[in-house]
């Protein structure tokens, strides 16, 4: 009877090791895919932020130069068609140039951080942009038809922008 009992005691002793070892693998498991889990939500939220800042840095600039041709437009109205309003329109010019860097660098900061749907309407923006500066610069050499070409560049523009913000927005939206 003796030999039995050492055979049961050593039996439990084995299986209490191996139950054990088994649930250290599993805790170690279950730790491991939580560390992961945390780290992929963690990188998927400094990823979010981050296209949130260019998208809104874009916005921003976007902005700037739909303030700019506003002001061609006002000068329109307020100096008619004379001498002057070419060397306003010359001034808006410089100032248009000056704000489009920062916009193409908010795009290509865009094109970086995708995804591909914000980063299409941010490039069709810039082409739209690119096309209302151009028409600017026909209204600035007095060129016939330029304002009329300059307002259709512009509602274009705005168009554009309404896309992007729209494609920012499902952007952020999407899991």
């Amino acid at each position: 009877m003796g030999d039995s009992a050492v055979w049961v005691a050593a039996l439990t002793g084995a299986t209490a090791v191996v139950a054990s070892w088994v649930t250290n693998l599993g805790n170690v498991r279950a730790a491991r895919a939580q560390a992961e889990a945390s780290a992929a939500a963690e990188r998927a939220g400094r990823v979010r932020e981050s296209r949130r800042a260019a998208y809104l840095e874009l916005m921003a600039r976007a902005h700037d130069m739909s303030e700019l041709y506003r002001k061609v437009v006002d000068a329109g109205f307020q100096l008619g068609d004379g001498d002057a309003y070419l060397a306003r329109i010359q001034e808006l010019r410089r100032s248009v140039r000056e704000a489009y860097a920062p916009l193409m660098r908010c795009v290509r900061t865009i094109a970086l951080e995708g995804p591909a749907g914000a980063a299409s309407a941010a490039r069709t923006l810039l082409g739209a942009a690119t096309e209302v500066s151009r028409s600017l610069w026909q209204v600035a050499r007095g060129e016939p038809e330029a304002r009329s070409r300059f307002e259709t560049a512009r509602e274009s523009y705005a168009v554009c922008l309404e896309r992007f913000v729209d494609a920012a927005r499902a952007a952020m939206e999407a899991p």
